[in-house]
């Protein structure tokens, strides 16, 4: 009984399976769209909403994104990071609270993106130590030449994710009405 009611909890709906290769599709088409920014994207802040709002099955638009991107750029040596990246977002979403009050969630959402977009090239740099078999003190250097972009980064993910919060509360409010229909 308890393992009919897991499988059911993890399966998609027809709208779900929809809205997921929507949001999979855009966050790869707001990526490209904002190429011209150096380190500005939605990614982040589509990733953490769509985490508070559809918890585990948020992985699914996320590795719609990932795998988008290694379609079209090529699966090289620089989307083997992004196999992982995303999932760390995710993963730090997850273990937030789901019932912190709204002025926390105001604060809480966008810093939590930001510390993402500072940490890149530190949660990128290990795959990249091991595909260039760089020391550590490569590595180090590696991260810390990166480290102005993410700044940028880091400086872009704290606005957009001040809509976080709003946009959440939106797409569950759609979710209920869906639900009804």
């Amino acid at each position: 009984m308890c393992e009919n009611k897991k499988q059911k909890r993890l399966k998609l709906t027809i709208f779900e399976m929809t809205l997921f290769a929507m949001f999979g599709a855009m966050m790869f088409i707001s990526k490209i769209m904002m190429e011209f920014l150096p380190n500005i994207h939605l990614l982040g802040m589509l990733t953490v909403l769509l985490t508070v709002v559809y918890r585990k099955k948020a992985l699914v638009p996320i590795y719609i994104y990932v795998l988008l991107n290694g379609v079209y750029s090529g699966f090289n040596m620089w989307w083997v990071p992004y196999t992982y990246i995303w999932t760390i977002l995710w993963a730090v979403v997850m273990l937030l609270p789901k019932n912190m009050g709204r002025k926390t969630q105001m604060i809480v959402y966008p810093l939590v993106c930001a510390v993402h977009g500072l940490c890149f090239g530190t949660l990128y740099a290990p795959a990249q130590a091991v595909m260039f078999s760089l020391s550590f003190e490569q590595t180090i250097a590696w991260i810390v030449a990166g480290f102005p972009f993410d700044i940028i980064h880091a400086v872009g993910n704290l606005i957009l994710g001040m809509f976080i919060y709003p946009l959440s509360n939106l797409l569950k409010q759609l979710n209920k009405k869906i639900a009804k229909i």
